[in-house]
């Protein structure tokens, strides 16, 4: 058996690869978060599936349906919401399952910060603007954050930065990066990207705290910030220049 660790999108339920869907419709073990996952893709999994919501339940829980699924013979779909590269809690699942011997893959999915990015009909890199995406977090009822990347130290770089999980602390946040990357740097907030009832909030660092607070959104956001998100004078990518070397 393999416990598949599969990416299930941002939330709109058809933004999940072939192969994910394929692992799920082939899994007799389904393991979801109930409150991220979209509910229509477990209409996916094969007739008599064992489906868990892991909403509530702890890490040894979760790893102990594992083992149960590998001791059966049977595959288990894990799945995490986004991708499971970043902030997806799949690393101290992987190290329990290494230490029981159980094997398991991963399947790649579409992640919020790229949702966003779509909702908001901008690229993250702007030639000669910005070339890199931080993606990052704050510590805020969460494990500490690394020495060195606090927001203060991350944004001397003024690249395109994209917060998660930080929404609820949208005034600290702001003020952080405000030294470096100033009053007027556009900021969007995009709460539920990708499904029915997505909200986009767009405003700068001097105005967005306050329009988040009036909109109620307190959770399932990510905060985007830099100058990718307006930038209209700019010159074409070398990729696609009339005038580079063939």
């Amino acid at each position: 058996m393999t416990v598949h660790f599969i990416g299930a999108g941002p939330g709109a339920a058809d933004l999940i690869t072939l192969r994910g869907h394929r692992l799920i419709a082939s899994s007799p073990v389904c393991l979801y978060a109930g409150s991220l996952v979209p509910a229509e893709l477990l209409d996916a999994c094969p007739p008599g599936a064992r489906k868990i919501d892991t909403a509530n339940l702890n890490l040894d829980e979760i790893i102990a349906e594992m083992v149960a699924a590998h001791r059966s013979g049977v595959d288990v779909a894990r799945l995490h919401s986004g991708d499971p590269s970043v902030f997806s809690a799949v690393a101290e699942q992987m190290r329990r399952l290494d230490t029981a011997g159980i094997p398991y893959d991963v399947t790649p999915g579409v992640p919020a910060f790229a949702a966003a990015a779509a909702s908001l009909g901008r690229e993250f890199t702007v030639p000669e603007v910005a070339q890199t995406v931080i993606l990052t977090r704050t510590a805020e009822r969460a494990t500490a954050m690394p020495p060195g990347e606090d927001l203060a130290t991350l944004s001397v770089s003024r690249a395109t930065m994209v917060l998660h999980l930080a929404v609820q602390r949208i005034g600290a946040v702001v003020d952080e990066l405000l030294p470096e990357y100033g009053a007027d740097c556009p900021v969007a907030v995009v709460a539920r990207a990708s499904r029915p009832d997505e909200l986009i909030i767009r405003g700068t660092l001097a105005d967005i705290a306050a329009k988040v607070e009036d909109s109620g959104v307190r959770r399932t956001a990510v905060i985007v910030v830099g100058a990718a998100l307006t930038a209209a004078q700019f010159p074409d990518s070398h990729l696609y220049s009339t005038t580079r070397c063939r």
